[in-house]
């Protein structure tokens, strides 16, 4: 065989093997770019419901220049706050009085000489009750209370009515969850049909967080509302076929 021939019979060979592997790479980026074809859904859910649980918190204060005569003021106007939420109805169980505390002003480190009032002192009853509306409802009426002369609101407090809780987080958080997921699945399936594609298998899934407002505006749940708003926003991704 004489050199020329060598030398082109090698050069058929090259060729053809690189062709070969060029027909091979192609199929393997088609592959690799049919695998990759998937969609990215958000499923939306939202839900109101009613709060399961509510904490009062009822303070009082008063000051004075004599330690027993705050004492004996703040102990009266604590017989008068519970004598209140018994005529409403809560229970023993529903109710818990706090110590009282009574300060020296005079005594403090930083204490100024220009205190009018040398004593300060202040109480807490607390309500802790399922029964939100008649928490809500004995929040609205405390006005004898403000007529006995009970001097409500302590100081640093800065909402003096319930706070609501959903205490029962868990029981709606599921339905919740499921109507997003059936919500996302809605647009994914729309999305492959408008695309001409099959809705292949979940790839992957984030539940989001479930986000819990009041109905009193606010972005944030502060425990103000009696009404609670739940909204999740889930995300998913599907394979396309």
């Amino acid at each position: 065989m004489s050199p020329v021939f060598s030398r082109l019979i090698a050069a058929l060979l090259l060729g053809l093997g690189i062709a070969i592997a060029g027909v091979a790479v192609s199929h393997g980026l088609e592959r690799f770019r049919m695998s990759d074809r998937s969609v990215t859904v958000k499923g939306l859910a939202e839900k109101e419901v009613q709060s399961d649980f509510a904490v009062w918190t009822l303070s009082f204060r008063r000051a004075g220049n004599d330690f027993g005569g705050v004492q004996q003021a703040l102990s009266a106007d604590r017989d008068k706050v519970t004598a209140f939420l018994k005529t409403r109805g809560f229970t023993d169980a529903e109710v818990e009085a706090k110590p009282l505390q009574v300060q020296d002003l005079f005594a403090r480190e930083y204490a100024q000489g220009n205190q009018p009032l040398r004593f300060n002192g202040t109480g807490q009853v607390l309500v802790k009750s399922a029964r939100v509306a008649e928490v809500e409802a004995a929040a609205r009426a405390v006005d004898p209370l403000i007529q006995a002369g009970v001097q409500l609101g302590g100081e640093g407090e800065g909402h003096s009515g319930p706070r609501f809780q959903l205490r029962g987080f868990n029981d709606v958080k599921a339905p919740l969850l499921a109507e997003a997921t059936r919500n996302a699945r809605e647009q994914a399936d729309k999305f492959a049909a408008e695309a001409g594609a099959q809705l292949g298998p979940l790839k992957n899934a984030n539940q989001g967080v479930i986000r819990i407002t009041g109905d009193d505006g606010n972005d944030f749940d502060n425990g103000s509302s009696r009404l609670k708003r739940l909204r999740v926003v889930s995300t998913f991704e599907y394979e396309l076929k």
